[in-house]
């Protein structure tokens, strides 16, 4: 049948498929919009269709929250060990070699100082690309020692969690870093020091049931995953099918495990507007 025919008369044997340059265009996940990378990074990775928030890096955090070239990153060359010899499909060293090659970064935490809107601030950043922004011994050290920069310089702290969990190549050294980390905040909420904890896509796992939900306030993405054990381990352990947007921000917000659902755009001053109100 004809409409199943191709006629060849205007196809030449040296046209080529002209293709887009890779990398300018990004694919929402949210309602599938094709966004240019650049109209995306100027509304801080969000759709600007369905306001679908990209998971982003420390670095892109950095630059929503805190004032242009404020920051000062602090322990930056700690770097994870192989205590346990640990091997799956790879070794664990040869991982985290890889890992920093792929990522510059030399762990799943960025932690330092910082300015927001004029305010100082002790800040620290997961990076889920990063073995999964999964907590290690590294992890648990920085953010004990960022949370020791707050105590001692008495300024409010900031932590954005984004995690997969406790680190399984570092074994019970990593389950050490939940009581590392709960003690030294139960320091600073003792000297009154504000801690505003950001809960964003995903946050799980160990690190959901140590620092990411000890805030003083707990902000969270929109549509953010927050649990303990992700939500097909749940549902096969009950055996029950899951309410709609189960261990998403909002249903967590109407059972009151957060206390605000912010979007990107409006982090900042909501932050901003908090550390006035705490301090």
């Amino acid at each position: 049948m004809p409409w199943f025919r191709r006629s060849k008369e205007k196809i030449s044997p040296d046209s080529k498929k002209k293709d887009l340059p890779d990398g300018l265009w990004e694919k929402c996940l949210g309602c599938g919009e094709i966004i240019h990378k650049k109209q995306l990074e100027v509304n801080l990775w969000t759709c600007l269709k369905c306001d679908y928030h990209f998971r982003v890096g420390s670095e892109e955090y950095i630059q929503v929250l805190l004032d242009d070239r404020s920051f000062k990153e602090l322990f930056k060359k700690m770097r994870s060990s192989d205590p346990l010899k640990f091997v799956d499909t790879k070794r664990y060293n040869e991982r985290i070699t890889a890992a920093i090659k792929k990522t510059g970064l030399n762990d799943a935490v960025r932690v330092g100082t910082g300015k927001i809107n004029g305010k100082s601030v002790a800040f620290g950043c997961m990076d889920f690309k990063f073995i999964g922004g999964s907590m290690g011994s590294v992890v648990g050290e920085k953010i004990a020692r960022i949370i020791d920069k707050a105590y001692k310089s008495k300024i409010p702290l900031i932590i954005i969690s984004q995690s997969g969990g406790a680190r399984m190549m570092e074994g019970a050294y990593s389950l050490m870093q939940l009581a590392k980390t709960s003690s030294r905040l139960a320091r600073l909420a003792d000297a009154k020091i504000p801690y505003i904890s950001i809960l964003a896509d995903p946050t799980t796992g160990g690190t959901t049931a140590s620092y990411a939900m000890l805030g003083d306030v707990n902000i969270a993405e929109p549509k953010a995953l927050i649990g303990f054990a992700g939500p097909r381990v749940i549902k096969q352990t009950i055996g029950k099918d899951l309410p709609k947007g189960f261990q998403r921000s909002e249903f967590l917000l109407e059972r009151g495990f957060v206390d605000k659902v912010v979007s990107r755009q409006e982090l900042k001053q909501t932050v901003s507007n908090l550390i006035d109100l705490m301090t």
